[in-house]
């Protein structure tokens, strides 16, 4: 009776903040109303329209305000201004993505609560999820030198049709900045220099491009240290938790008149020495670090438009990556380090063709083809004998996972309706030979379809509903795991299907000149979700047993608002607020690491070439736990505490150099994002300064 009497009061607070943040909204719309007819204001170029801003949905591009669906987009002007560390970080007080943070290396996003394999990463176009992505938070967003990237989109609740497997919570679509062509042959060079207080970090990047009139190459070279993380108040410096990376990327295009176009691209990633801060802390490591996590992804594209309004367009994409992550560990009063290496060699192909029967219906038909190759290793060091002797790896050696699919999906725009449907059927092999389960090979497939749509209710207003399937194959790394994984032993499984959602989305929004506004509310059912399940009485090294099994049926509810208002010419105020209620069916308890209530406030001024940006980034306190919360140590039985955190940044632009000064955690608050090993960062000072000829 207490436990709903507390549940009862919770909903009726989330009621109240609803209902206020809708009469903020409708006062302020009435007053923006009244200003109405001052069309100096009106059309003045500094403000910014919602329906001209576009998406690159794999379908076509479409506008924002059409979508039958919540996304969040990062263009570059954000990218540039937020002052952001990292790519998982730049998502941070993004509205429904919550980002963790394992180690000061890592950070994984949560979408409408689910993370790690449960959400797809996708890089222009290029699926960068591989059969050894991780159940639970992983460190691979950050994989992504941010510097390359021009846009970040996220679609929330939706993906499974448009590019397959894992987009269970949602895709985080990562765009490369691309060069442009010029009609005169043009060099443009920039330097880049970071450095944030306490040597917390010291970045420098150099890019120099070319264009000319059919063909556009650039290159650029990313050189970063980072120190031992400082928290905040009374935490102090966090040792050791600080790391080095290196990021060199290339991308080139070349006009090919009536053949089309061309697009080559190639990147090289690696961050050396990552500590696992908790588990030096917490578990008795004298070492425990990502020795290398290095990742290599080249990819050509190649596009071109046709005449037919049967086949208006064909775009193949083929790509090859190569991931390798090396790590090292070593307990207090232990003889034995342990070295281990996972890699996997992945190509794909995509195939893309565009279709308008109508000038209303444009079509998108498809295969996709992945292939990933896994080696995997693990070696124990005496360090008395100094002798070494091999082992099983994390994985077992030479396991392969292949995909394909075929998919199929419609926009139609009418004159107030937006409609957008699809399919998609895929097929995996799935192949692993192990010791302690034998040979596996497994063949699962899914079908999968989406539905949306949105009525303008009149110019500015719109309402929306959508309805989304996806699923999640299992993986290598769900079938074939041997060892310690965060705080568990993990033994294989053999007998494994995908897991199953469906979600529901109903929303509405509104777009003037001068006010955005969004409310959006969201149910994920969950079925057949791959779960560790403990292995009764058996403890191996210390560590409880755990296998997965097919075992859970789970939900997801929550809602999300974003509003937006131009204040004058200059000022400009955001906020949103993010709320996520999960509760696991099967074991009547609430869902793991489901974030809390979050969200962020934003104020922006501009003048001519100088910004001011001033955020507020808040959390409340998260005490509603499954157990395996509970027993996990960077979380605990009494979860984690509320948070309010500002920031502020002055952004200069001169002729040909950009200054950006700011200081982060401006009331130093000691805090961490939810299941996070690690605190943040305490009170400090950024400067950086790009010059560019």
């Amino acid at each position: 009776m207490k436990k709903e009497m507390t549940q009862h009061l919770k909903w009726k607070k989330l009621t109240k903040l609803v209902c206020i943040l809708t009469f903020l909204f409708c006062h302020s719309y009435g007053v923006i109303r009244v200003n109405a007819n001052n069309k100096s204001r009106l059309n003045d170029t500094s403000y910014i329209f919602l329906d001209s801003i576009k998406v690159k949905s794999r379908l076509v591009q479409k506008n924002k305000i059409n979508l039958p669906y919540s996304l969040v987009q990062k263009n570059a002007a954000s990218i540039k201004f937020g002052n952001y560390r990292t790519t998982p970080e730049a998502l941070m007080g993004s509205s429904g993505v919550f980002v963790q943070k394992t180690n000061h290396g890592g950070g994984s996003a949560f979408i409408r609560g689910l993370t790690g394999n449960q959400t797809l990463l996708m890089l222009d176009g290029v699926r960068l999820n591989n059969a050894t992505f991780r159940y639970g938070p992983n460190q691979y967003l950050n994989n992504i030198d941010l510097y390359t990237i021009n846009q970040i989109e996220v679609s929330k609740g939706t993906g499974s049709v448009e590019y397959g497997s894992d987009a269970i919570g949602g895709v985080i679509h990562l765009h490369s900045y691309r060069p442009m062509y010029n009609q005169k042959k043009t060099w443009n060079s920039s330097t880049t220099l970071k450095y944030l207080g306490q040597d917390m970090e010291k970045t420098a990047r150099a890019a120099v491009q070319y264009s000319q009139k059919n063909f556009a190459i650039q290159s650029g070279i990313t050189l970063r240290n980072f120190g031992d993380l400082v928290g905040g108040k009374n935490v102090g410096v966090q040792s050791p938790s600080g790391y080095d990376e290196t990021g060199v990327n290339i991308i080139a295009r070349i006009q090919l008149n009536k053949a089309g176009e061309i697009t080559i691209s190639s990147r090289f990633f690696i961050q050396k020495d990552v500590p696992i801060y908790h588990k030096v802390l917490l578990e008795s490591f004298k070492v425990n670090k990502i020795a290398k996590q290095e990742r290599n992804i080249q990819s050509i594209q190649w596009e071109k438009n046709l005449s037919s309004k049967y086949l208006s367009k064909i775009k193949v994409t083929q790509s090859f990556q190569y991931s390798n992550e090396e790590r090292e560990s070593n307990k207090l009063n232990n003889i034995i380090y342990k070295y281990e290496i996972d890699q996997v060699n992945s190509n794909g192909t995509s195939v893309d063709l565009y279709s308008n029967p109508t000038k209303n219906w444009q079509i998108n038909s498809g295969i996709d083809y992945n292939a990933d190759k896994i080696k995997s290793a693990l070696i124990d060091k005496n360090l008395t004998t100094g002798i070494s002797v091999s082992k099983r790896g994390l994985y077992p050696n030479n396991s392969s996972y292949k995909s394909f699919s075929v998919f199929n999906l419609h926009k139609i725009d009418l004159k107030k309706w937006h409609i957008e449907a699809g399919l998609r059927y895929n097929r995996f092999g799935i192949q692993l030979t192990d010791t302690s389960i034998g040979q596996v090979n497994i063949n699962p497939s899914a079908l999968v379809g989406n539905a949306g749509i949105s009525y303008k209710l009149n110019t500015t207003n719109l309402v929306y509903a959508s309805l989304s399937s996806g699923y999640r194959a299992p993986n290598i790394d769900d079938m074939g795991t041997l060892g310690i994984v965060d705080f568990r032993y993990e033994l294989p499984s053999n007998s494994l299907e995908p897991e199953k959602s469906l979600h529901y989305e109903l929303g509405y929004k509104l777009n003037t000149k001068l006010v955005q506004f969004d409310l959006s509310g969201f149910y994920l059912n969950l079925k057949d979700i791959i779960t560790r399940q403990k292995v009764t009485g058996s403890i191996i090294n210390g560590y409880q047993v755990y296998s997965k099994q097919n075992s859970d049926t789970s939900y997801i509810k929550g809602f999300e608002t974003n509003i937006a208002l131009q204040l004058n010419q200059q000022l400009k105020w955001s906020s949103n607020l993010t709320y996520t209620y999960g509760q696991n069916e099967t074991k009547n308890e609430p869902m793991r690491r489901i974030p809390p209530l979050f969200g962020q406030q934003e104020l922006a001024w501009k003048k001519n070439n100088t910004q001011i940006l001033v955020q507020h980034l808040f959390a409340g306190k998260q005490d509603r736990l499954a157990q395996g919360d509970k027993d996990d140590n960077r979380i605990g039985s009494n979860g984690t505490p509320s948070w309010n955190v500002f920031n502020i940044s002055l952004n200069q632009q001169f002729k040909n150099v950009f200054i950006q000064l700011g200081s982060i955690n401006l009331l130093n608050e000691k805090y961490k994002t939810h299941g996070s090993g690690i605190y943040a960062m305490g009170r400090t000072y950024s400067l950086l300064v790009q010059f560019n000829l």
